[in-house]
């Protein structure tokens, strides 16, 4: 074993009850964010909605786990703050999984996805952030087994909603169902993506009044009972470090290696919100690329977290449209494949961040990222490379997020603002990119999606390439201020 081997694993053991706490939180945010789509028709039935109205339910979800994600810095001036807001969300997703049976209009589900969204973007926040601050240079190997876990509650959420959804339709009307099975099961696929284009479902009438036939309850109860060891895991965690009040006559864990820290100067930290941490007041005394560089990397992570959702979100519109016009069935399984792929490269990554630098994950990556896009361009008649290009983009683009993070806290040293920045601007990508891209694809066509796609993919390397360069000069200009401030200092000692 490597002197390195032998230090993440000394520091794994360490803070091995931290480490399980906050990839369990990430196992809660994986299984809230992909329920929707599957169980988005029973669902319209239970709201007896229209078809247009309950797919608005998705854009609540996206907004309000932007705004969660803006707003969390608020929380994580302090580790009992962190863990008070870590406990709540995730206690507040097993609650919203078991209030949603009961949300029968829907105006009452777009409020309860709105408060999942929230809890899910704070939590995508702190959980990110108390990692990079536990690990610091050797966070990079950890933040890749956090995104898996983002994966693996993404593949668990559907497996627990199928034996529960409905084979026809689940409102009677006066002369039977309304739709076919074979077309409920396109409709379903059309709307499996964590995005939706609201145009994609205008051609669909179903019944929104009759008798609702739906057991689709019985699979939020399920997934509220998997997910309540998660906001008890957090709280066991709150117990161990003493930060109850049921545990404060022992000192505190944290307090047992230096004094504690006051207020100011966990503040000076940069912690706060997207919008704090960009203000002047905190980039001042540092160098003037710091702003540069939030910019970029937001920038970065805001385009390939926007492809992942909009990949998800309408390859299978792509795929039943012509030139391929793939069955519905095979078509259907592009999604899994996709998010499959993704989860198999999280847990690859996680070992080739043990030999390599985050730059150079980066660079494979996001270079992968774009020759996949460009073979789909020249393949784009090819049922078989269709399913080979999703497996390989699944693969590239899972490590960008969290590669991602890691080289820029390392950048500017681990004050934290950088992982709420790169969060939101993740984020409002998913949110913004899909709209986007889907109103794209509405005027032009299902090929202009590869196309959006690719050009993205390309924009997304250039803001890479610009990233180095920033990074180059940022580590020129630290060295020089560090000079000044040594300069400064000599002639207070001389004189003392």
């Amino acid at each position: 074993m490597t002197p390195l081997d032998e230090r993440i694993c000394a520091l794994f053991k360490h803070h091995l009850q931290q480490t399980l706490t906050y990839w369990s939180v990430f196992f809660s945010f994986g299984l809230c964010i992909a329920f929707l789509g599957p169980t988005i028709l029973d669902l319209r039935c239970q709201t007896q909605s229209t078809l247009q109205e309950i797919t608005w339910v998705f854009f609540s979800q996206q907004f309000f786990l932007l705004v969660g994600s803006s707003v969390a810095g608020l929380f994580k001036k302090t580790l009992l703050s962190s863990l008070l807001a870590l406990f709540f969300c995730t206690l507040i997703i097993s609650l919203v999984f078991a209030f949603i049976p009961f949300c029968h209009h829907i105006m009452l589900l777009s409020i309860a996805m709105g408060l999942a969204g929230t809890a899910m973007g704070v939590i995508d926040t702190i959980a990110n952030l108390q990692l990079v601050k536990l690990y610091q240079k050797d966070s990079a190997v950890f933040l890749q087994a956090l995104h898996f876990f983002i994966g693996l509650g993404a593949l668990v959420s559907p497996l627990v909603a199928d034996p529960f959804l409905a084979d026809d339709s689940c409102v009677l009307g006066l002369n039977g169902t309304s739709n076919s099975s074979r077309d409920l099961e396109h409709l379903r696929n059309t709307l499996a993506g964590k995005g939706v284009s609201i145009h994609n479902t205008s051609q669909y009438h179903l019944f929104t009044e009759g008798i609702v036939v739906t057991k689709v309850s019985y699979a939020f109860w399920i997934m509220a009972v998997i997910n309540l060891p998660v906001p008890a895991a957090v709280l066991m965690l709150m117990l161990h470090e003493r930060l109850l009040p049921c545990s404060s006559s022992s000192p505190r864990l944290l307090e047992k290696d230096g004094p504690k820290s006051c207020p100011a100067e966990a503040d000076s930290q940069g912690h706060g919100s997207v919008f704090s941490c960009c203000n002047s007041a905190k980039l001042e005394g540092q160098p003037t690329t710091t702003f540069f560089i939030y910019a970029v990397g937001g920038a970065i992570v805001f385009i390939t977290d926007g492809i992942v959702g909009c990949y998800a979100g309408f390859v299978y519109t792509y795929a039943v449209s012509p030139p391929l016009l793939m069955g519905r069935k095979a078509a259907g399984c592009l999604d899994s494949v996709f998010w499959a792929s993704i989860t198999g490269g999280r847990l690859a990554f996680i070992f080739l961040s043990y030999r390599y630098s985050a730059p150079v994950l980066l660079t494979v990556s996001l270079v992968g990222v774009i020759l996949v896009q460009f073979l789909m361009l020249f393949f784009y008649s090819s049922c078989v490379f269709l399913f080979i290009c999703t497996c390989v983009l699944g693969l590239c683009i899972s490590s960008v997020f969290p590669s991602m993070l890691a080289f820029t806290e390392d950048t500017l040293d681990y004050k934290g603002c950088a992982t709420t920045v790169l969060v939101t601007s993740a984020s409002a990508g998913e949110m913004i990119l899909q709209l986007l891209v889907g109103s794209v694809i509405h005027s032009q066509g299902s090929y202009s999606f590869l196309l959006c796609c690719t050009i993205a993919s390309c924009i997304g390397f250039c803001f890479f390439l610009l990233l180095l360069y920033i990074n180059h000069i940022h580590g020129k200009q630290h060295i020089d201020i560090s000079k000044q401030m040594d300069i400064k200092e000599k002639p207070k000692t001389e004189t003392s």
